[in-house]
């Protein structure tokens, strides 16, 4: 697995997260709220990504028998 989706996963959640606490600090909790769902959102198209191609190499394992 290559790790440096791991870094950008986490990378991410710690610019999500400081910037998250800034909207919050400024009183815009809505706008706080809707950069963390598309935070969520993001790293749940990687990790589809992720998983559709784990299922091809898994695919092309079973393909070769």
């Amino acid at each position: 697995m290559d790790i440096g989706v791991i870094y950008q996963i986490a990378g991410l959640g710690i610019l999500i997260t400081i910037l998250n606490i800034f909207l919050s600090q400024a009183g815009r909790q809505e706008q706080a709220q809707m950069l963390s769902l598309a935070g969520v959102v993001i790293v749940l198209l990687w990790l589809i990504r992720l998983i559709a191609r784990l299922f091809q190499d898994v695919e092309s394992v079973f393909r070769w028998w």
